[in-house]
């Protein structure tokens, strides 16, 4: 079977070794082996669904060529074969994420994030490293103070009313540190307004206009928020070179924390920027790029469906929005919140009546997969409502339907449902770690089927989790995918609260919550049979974690780090 030479050169235990190894996996078997070009091994690999033990992965190209034990991967191991020894961990497949909006991910970690800030020594802080990380020529925006301190005051209603004594900074402290940039920042429900000397003079705004605060005859930087969204608009376009910039950190950012591929939330501005990164070779994250709904007809025209393009940058579903979010109370419920009398917004792709069901039509029968928006409990029923009638108009298809968020579900009757439609859960767990904070002074007892990743689970729908990065006006959503989990699993904030868990009924368990970030994900994106899983012949996005998620305390699954992560076959970060 093979020459004597190499017989020679290995041990008969091996040679076993090898000859089971071939019996079981003819790809071994014959003469000419492959040689990879990278093996990684001394961890147990978890590959979403093969049976039997392994502590190696081996890959050639961009694809895996062979899992399994190391001893019988050795007949892969060339000259030029990088070997990676991890010594424990885990090797898992790479992370998909099912929900980000990289744009603006890439503006708070280039630019500036103060979600968490409420005094001036933060502030200061935070705007002297935006300062020091921003393109000399460019503009500072946004920053949306003051989120956590509205929540810890009781506020963030979504009335629009900011705490009595909520932090306002004023221009002395802005103009201490950005010299002559030009900075236009917000607070979280742009309440509040803060413009520097540069901003204003660009706008040629002075004491005589009007919404401009000024104290002893010199404008103090702040505005009203009518004020603050009119310069706003005069704010120059954002440079490509920028975008560029945001993009790089932002990818490095996915690198660190195992993700390889985003199904994200692409404005065409952000489209451009990935097809410029991919042909330059330095897109290291795999993107599923989801434009809106409303752009169906524009891509139909031109002959695009679902799943355009390659591997890396491909056109996939079509997101629309049936109603809000529960972080400003606009979440649709069949009965009222509690400390409003409102029920909550549809948003404008229901409007005129009717107008969702006929862009879900038309997308459908175009070759598009809709995937849409539903968090409170009447938009997840409407939802459903809506794609049965379009599955009943357009027939039967390969369509992978979503429920984007699926927070709120009136009963476990919906998970029934969902199950029967085979629609897919679209869920990112850290929301329910962090809207805890709030969701029972809002809702109440509805609490109870927020989440409600055991009771989809069990009743048979897929669940697909994700990130929701970089969050909203009103919260910070890490894109690291072992926090996500922790939530899922644990079901408690990052301090370990309440103790047994929030609602631990829902509580799911790791194996479920991994693949929900890895098979599932790809199976939702229709490349079950290209990534989500190691497997020979799959493209090869590795993971290795540092620690083994099955052998630590629950409570230590938000601390594990990334050790390795592979995409495409190439090494793109090493801790």
């Amino acid at each position: 079977m093979r020459d004597s030479n190499v017989l020679t050169s290995i041990s008969l235990a091996l040679f076993a070794s090898l000859l089971m190894a071939c019996e079981a996996d003819p790809e071994l078997a014959g003469e000419d082996r492959p040689t990879a070009d990278l093996v990684i091994h001394g961890a147990p690999v978890w590959s979403a669904d093969r049976e039997g033990d392994a502590d190696a992965v081996a890959v050639r190209g961009d694809r895996i060529l062979a899992v399994g034990e190391h001893q019988d991967l050795a007949a892969h191991i060339g000259p030029d074969t990088r070997v990676i020894e991890v010594n424990g961990g885990r090797i898992v497949p790479g992370f998909i994420d099912n929900h980000t909006h990289f744009n603006r991910a890439g503006e708070l970690l280039l630019g500036i994030n103060l979600l968490a800030v409420s005094d001036d020594t933060a502030f200061r802080q935070e705007l002297t490293e935006a300062h020091r990380r921003m393109p000399a020529d460019s503009w500072i925006t946004g920053g949306l103070w003051g989120a956590y301190e509205a929540w810890e005051h009781g506020d963030g209603q979504g009335d629009g009313e900011p705490p009595a004594d909520a932090y306002n900074p004023d221009g002395e402290t802005l103009e201490a540190v950005v010299d002559d940039r030009p900075v236009l920042l917000w607070n979280w429900d742009e309440s509040l307004w803060l413009a520097s000397r540069a901003a204003l003079e660009h706008a040629s705004f002075d004491c005589e206009t009007e919404g401009v605060e000024c104290r002893n005859g010199e404008p103090s930087g702040r505005l009203s928020p009518a004020a603050g969204e009119t310069l706003r608009d005069k704010v120059p376009e954002k440079p490509f070179e920028q975008r560029l910039a945001e993009a790089e950190v932002a990818l490095e950012r996915l690198r660190e924390q195992g993700v390889t591929t985003i199904h994200d939330i692409t404005t065409p501005e952000q489209l451009k920027v990935f097809q410029h990164l991919h042909r330059e070779d330095r897109l290291t994250t795999r993107v599923y790029a989801r434009p809106t709904l409303d752009r169906w007809e524009a891509l139909a025209e031109v002959g695009i469906t679902h799943g355009f393009g390659d591997p890396m940058l491909q056109i996939g579903g079509l997101k629309g929005f049936v109603d809000g979010i529960m972080g400003n109370s606009t979440a649709r419920f069949h009965e009222p919140y509690e400390h409003i009398d409102s029920r909550g917004q549809w948003r404008d792709m229901m409007y005129p009546e009717g107008n969702m069901l006929e862009l879900l039509k038309a997308a459908d029968a175009a070759g598009q997969w809709p995937q849409v928006h539903a968090i409170g409990d009447e938009a997840i029923d409407h939802l459903l409502d809506l794609y049965e009638k379009m599955i009943e108009a357009n027939g039967p298809a390969d369509r992978r339907l979503r429920v984007i968020h699926t927070q709120v579900l009136r009963d476990a009757d919906v998970a029934e449902r969902m199950a029967e439609m085979n629609l897919i859960a679209e869920m990112q767990p850290f929301h329910a770690i962090d809207d805890m904070r709030w969701m029972e002074e809002r809702i109440a007892d509805r609490s109870r089927w927020a989440y409600a990743f055991r009771t989809l689970d069990e009743a048979g729908v897929m669940l697909s989790f994700g990130s929701d990065w970089p969050g909203t006006n009103a919260s910070w959503y890490p894109a690291n995918p072992m926090q996500g989990i922790y939530a899922a699993v644990v079901r408690k904030t990052l301090d370990g609260e309440p103790e047994g868990g929030w609602y631990p009924e829902e509580r799911i368990d790791l194996e479920t919550a991994l693949k929900a970030y890895t098979a599932n994900n790809a199976y939702a994106e229709g490349n079950e049979n290209l990534k989500g899983r190691l497997e020979p012949g799959m493209l090869a996005d590795i993971v290795v974690l540092e620690e083994d998620p099955f052998a630590v305390d629950e409570m230590a699954l938000k601390d594990i780090d990334i050790r390795l992560t592979v995409v495409n076959g190439e090494i793109v970060f090493e801790r």
